[in-house]
């Protein structure tokens, strides 16, 4: 008897069957049966299903003698399946690598439910992938198992069938199927999981759920979609059959009635001279089923008048709309010449020489190498008034990007405004995207975000698919304003010259925020790292592999899983803990549903996406395993191992660039493989001798200026204009570390000629 049977009845599908059959034959679970119910289709669905049968035994279909609908085509599938758990899957739809095996896992956790409700992306014709809108539903159901009266907002979820497995005993003893129809998923769903004694979600993407140009009724304009009507009445004639779900009937009533004017709002699903029949017959409906005494919000009074005064409403609140696009349109361009008359007297007020505004990853917080100025600056030179343009202030309290005591603005305000007229410093480690023009004598020091492998800048004009979005003229506009420009090595003194044809100098300050990296040296003792371990929960004698892949531009979104983190996890075997670190451009993205997050709560690897502090993470790991991403230059400081795994270099630099070859020079061992990935992590070769040599090569080259002063040689030479500065001493750990920092690190930085300001 197979785990799942997977139903999936098809209909004009011939050009996406293959891509759905494969994505459930090829899944890495194969304890399934595929029932594939030919619903009479009129193109070669049929003889592609036959193909797959012949060449897989687990694939039986079923041609039906004439069109059933997709409802009856399931049914017709039932009393075929012999599985523990029935899977409606839709032929046009596909399941995410690992999906079954993860649906598998979370069944033996929660002791076979009657329903588990997993997630799922809406991948556009477009190419765009968008995960639910409602998934924290699933994130915030707990661990266990629950009814829909315990957790009713799982009632919440679109009311679809192919987002759930279901217990095959449990619906052969309730006896559910699909009616007729086009809205055939709603009278199953309500019925299943109010009935359901236990309920389990599964917070991962599983599927993928098509989104066509054409080809869904329910996105056409149509009167099929009136079948909606019968459907309720459906649901409700359930509900009268089980007095057990009496209560449940003001929450379908209204359920009822909000998926009925929904419907009649959206302006391509009814013909015009049909939509004021639909009302009438949404308002029958609603009138009754209403539950005695049961209020009526006010969204669902309209229902109770007229089609003409529903008509008067809809253009009311239309008109509202428009002229509050109206009255935005206005104030914009009033708030313009505002602040341009507004801007234009305070840049005659002379500069402050002690204010100096802060900014990193457009307003997120306290974070990176403005941060590490930042910090030294309140240290060292305590007169020099530090504010930080915070985007969200909120926000960054609660994820720990705004320590208490820091002084902050918000962008846009008339505060903000006040400020950046008259600050003397900017330190910033992506463009200004909001401050006044540039002003004589003011000093903006631009630390970027570390050493540049991948193409940046004006290079990215040869490479389009890598700028698509970017506006690379006005970042070379704002680029303008800078008068330094930090680097930690030669290499980015070329390379960001070449990206940046602008008028900064650069600096040889090394990194600030690496300051805290080479100086924490081997990890042994009472390390740095070892309360960031403790806060992730990895046990401190474990050997902890960080993996930090980087986005591809040649898919769209960025995320491409290049292995399987779950197998990795478990080839690592005993000792070992895989603590996985997206990009943060994947961070809000669907990448983690993908099963990142699952595996985390499994506590089959930790997700340390988001760790607000990228160093704290370095120092609790033991070896880093990149792709092409610039942490492996900051990561060497530690002088740990470091393992680039390469396996679509080309590709890669076809479609973003590359400064220089990673494999050629890398900072140690190279895999071009999983299968060697695996290998050199499983037989210590991670840290031979081969890759220390490789190491110190590439950190001769690559931190160069990283010293272990940089936030100090930043404020003291760039902020407080001392020239010749240099450290007092070595900060590189002593002996007991497991590298110094060279002596060519200690280099003053290049001054622009701005010095510190005078007062004015």
């Amino acid at each position: 008897m197979p785990r799942f049977s997977i139903i999936v009845p098809c209909f004009k599908v011939q050009g996406f069957l293959r891509e759905c059959l494969d994505s459930v034959l090829g899944q890495s679970f194969r304890d399934i049966e595929v029932i594939a119910v030919d619903d009479r289709s009129p193109d070669g669905s049929g003889a592609i299903l036959d193909e797959y049968a012949e060449r897989d035994p687990r694939v039986r279909v079923l041609h039906l003698p004439e069109n059933a609908g997709l409802g009856r085509a399931r049914n017709a599938g039932m009393p075929l399946a012999t599985g523990d758990f029935l899977f409606f899957l839709d032929s046009d739809d596909t399941l995410t690598p690992g999906a079954l095996r993860a649906m598998a896992d979370r069944l033996a956790e929660t002791g076979d439910p009657d329903v588990l409700v997993f997630d799922y992306a809406r991948t556009f014709w477009w190419g765009g992938t968008r995960r639910n809108a409602l998934a924290r539903v699933l994130a915030e159901a707990g661990e266990g198992t629950f009814t829909a009266a315990e957790r009713p907002e799982i009632l919440d979820l679109l009311m679809v069938v192919w987002n759930k497995l279901y217990r095959r005993d449990f619906v052969e003893e309730h006896g559910f199927a699909f009616p007729p129809g086009y809205y055939e998923d709603t009278p199953w769903t309500f019925p299943v999981l109010l009935t359901a004694g236990r309920i389990a979600v599964l917070d991962r993407i599983c599927l993928l759920y098509r989104q066509r140009l054409q080809g869904n009724i329910l996105s056409t304009t149509s009167r099929k979609h009136f079948d909606i009507h019968d459907q309720y009445e459906r649901v409700f004639a359930y509900v009268d059959a089980h007095p057990e779900l009496a209560s449940w009937r003001p929450y379908l009533h209204r359920k009822m009635g909000e998926h009925c004017l929904d419907i009649l709002a959206k302006p391509d699903r009814l013909p015009a001279a049909d939509k004021a029949e639909f009302f009438h017959r949404t308002a029958e409906l609603f009138r009754a089923h209403r539950p005695a005494g049961a209020p009526v919000g006010a969204d669902l009074a309209v229902l109770e008048g007229g089609y003409a005064a529903y008509r008067l409403r809809r253009q009311a609140e239309r008109a509202e709309r428009e002229l509050g696009r109206r009255a935005r349109r206005v104030r914009r361009v009033a708030a313009r010449g505002v602040k341009g008359g507004w801007a234009a007297l305070h840049s005659r007020r002379p500069l402050d020489p002690d204010l100096v505004l802060y900014s990193a990853f457009s307003h997120r917080g306290v974070l990176g190498d403005p941060a590490a100025v930042h910090r030294k600056a309140r240290e060292i030179a305590p007169h020099l008034r530090g504010v930080w343009v915070v985007r969200d202030a909120e926000q960054a309290r609660w994820a720990g990007l705004l320590p208490p005591g820091v002084e902050y603005v918000l962008p846009g305000t008339p505060r903000f405004r006040r400020l950046a007229a008259r600050a003397g410093y900017f330190v910033n480690n992506v463009n200004w995207p909001d401050v006044p023009a540039k002003r004589p004598g003011s000093v903006h020091i631009h630390t970027h975000q570390g050493t540049p492998l991948k193409y940046m800048g004006a290079d990215l004009l040869a490479k389009p698919g890598a700028r698509h979005g970017l506006d690379v003229p006005g970042m070379l506009r704002r680029a303008d304003r800078w008068d330094h420009s930090l680097v930690a090595n030669r290499h980015s003194e070329l390379v960001w010259e070449r990206a940046y044809p602008c008028r900064f100098v650069s600096a040889r300050t090394g990194s600030p925020r690496n300051d805290v990296l080479v100086r924490a040296g081997a990890r042994e003792g009472d390390e740095p790292g070892a309360a960031v371990r403790a806060r992730l929960g990895i046990p401190p004698d474990h050997t902890v592999v960080l993996y930090a892949p980087t986005p591809r531009e040649y898919r769209r979104g960025g995320h491409v899983e290049r292995f399987d983190a779950a197998r990795l996890a478990a080839d690592l075997g005993e000792g070992h803990t895989l603590v996985v670190r997206l990009h943060p451009a994947l961070a809000a993205g669907p990448a983690r549903g993908l099963g990142l997050a699952e595996l985390h709560r499994r506590g089959v690897l930790v997700d340390a996406t988001d760790e607000p502090f990228v160093e704290e993470v370095m120092l609790a790991s033991d070896v880093l395993v990149t792709d092409y991403s610039a942490l492996m230059f900051d990561y060497a400081t530690l002088d740990r191992p470091i393992v680039v795994h390469a396996d679509d270099l080309g590709a890669y630099t076809a479609s973003r660039g590359l400064y220089l070859d990673i494999t050629a020079e890398p900072p140690g061992h190279v895999s071009r493989s999983y299968r060697e990935l695996a290998w050199l992590l499983a037989s210590g070769t991670w840290r031979d001798a081969e890759s220390a040599r490789l190491r110190a090569a590439f950190r001769a080259r690559f931190c160069e200026f990283d010293d272990g002063w940089a936030a100090e040689r930043v404020v003291r030479t760039l902020l407080l204009g001392e020239e010749g500065w240099t450290p007092p001493g070595p900060a590189a750990p002593a002996a007991s570390a497991r590298s110094a920092a060279p002596a060519s690190a200690q280099v003053p930085a290049q001054l622009s000629g701005h010095g510190r300001l005078a007062p004015s």
